[in-house]
């Protein structure tokens, strides 16, 4: 069988576009991967270290479409490769044809990184049945029907990788985050359940939890989360963009060839941190 996560080209080839000033990547020369939710800070991050590892990137978007088509230009100026496709993840419909255009753009798909997702705050008392589905039909339901249909893609040409973003609030509860961290748990149990049954056909599910990740205005406005967390984490700072980012191409590579069902916490070490 062939294996789709294994690199044509080595790291330092010729045609490898420029990887920037981060750590060395291993080689994705060869790969496709569809980053879903690409023009948020942490998907424009996950989709940037794809493409410094040699892949050719889609950028799907649902309504920043500018903000995909810079991301594509930065990648195209540093000598990579990548498409900005736009998509309603909310439906089952939407979520198949994203992935199917994915596909058509290079005539395959090796890599999915099921990215997008919402995280609005609601008291539990006064959630009503549309604030839950809100949350719950984009972060868990998109993440099931993108899988299902990229694993009818990969099982055809010999497998791939599958990598959804759940968060450390998957097994640590946040006050009026209970439609998320619901629908964050459930991610990472419907990875285990997705690598039990799509192993056999070389295709590799795992999930990435991240802490903390710093944004634009963050620190305006909740200066005092930023606080507590600098403190509490042991390595000192908010997550990178590009720390998920790295964490994913990782497991997408040759080097995670025998890691699968996987839950993979990148929060700086904030989860050691006694709670008593």
């Amino acid at each position: 069988m062939p294996q789709p996560d294994r690199p044509t080209t080595t790291p330092d080839a010729p045609d490898a576009p420029d990887q920037g000033t981060g750590p060395s990547l291993p080689s994705l020369t060869g790969h496709v991967v569809l980053v879903t939710g690409a023009s948020g800070t942490v998907g424009q991050g996950i989709a940037q270290r794809f493409a410094d590892a040699g892949a050719a990137v889609v950028v799907h978007h649902r309504s920043r479409a500018d903000a995909a088509r810079e991301l594509v230009t930065r990648i195209e100026k540093r000598g990579g490769s990548a498409l900005a496709l736009g998509g309603d993840l909310s439906t089952e419909d939407g979520c198949h044809r994203v992935v199917q255009e994915a596909a058509a753009w290079r005539g395959r798909l090796t890599a999915v990184v099921n990215n997008a997702g919402v995280q609005p705050t609601q008291e539990l008392p006064g959630m009503t049945l549309a604030d839950w589905r809100a949350v719950v039909d984009t972060n868990l339901t998109s993440v099931f029907a993108c899988t299902q249909a990229a694993a009818a893609v990969m099982r055809g040409a010999g497998g791939g990788t599958i990598t959804h973003i759940a968060s450390i609030e998957a097994g640590q509860a946040a006050p009026a985050h209970a439609h998320y961290c619901a629908s964050k748990a459930a991610i990472v149990m419907h990875a285990r359940s997705a690598a039990l049954e799509y192993g056999p056909y070389g295709i590799r599910v795992n999930t990435v939890s991240p802490g903390l990740i710093g944004h634009d205005g963050l620190e305006r406005e909740w200066p005092e989360g930023v606080r507590r967390w600098e403190r509490a984490v042991p390595t000192g700072r908010l997550g990178r963009p590009e720390d998920i980012g790295d964490a994913c191409v990782f497991l997408a590579s040759p080097m995670a060839s025998w890691i699968t069902g996987h839950d993979l916490v990148v929060d700086g070490g904030v989860g050691a941190r006694p709670t008593w």
